[in-house]
């Protein structure tokens, strides 16, 4: 008989997403608003998305499984 299956946390689930190696992507702070003042330049690289750091990234892949 299996285990009881682990829950993805949806709040985490919206805000991260899994890489093909398992390494865990999020989006850049600081575009919401207030963007009149920030760089063309700033704002672009703000688009991209950036890798959650080592030490953050175990506790989020409790929290998203699978």
């Amino acid at each position: 008989m299996a285990k009881n299956k682990i829950k993805t946390n949806k709040s985490a689930a919206k805000r991260f997403k899994k890489t093909g190696q398992g390494k865990i992507k999020r989006a850049k702070a600081f575009r919401s608003h207030l963007l009149t003042k920030k760089s063309a330049r700033r704002k672009r690289g703000l688009r991209k998305k950036a890798l959650v750091s080592g030490s953050d990234a175990k506790r989020i892949s409790r929290l998203i499984p699978y």
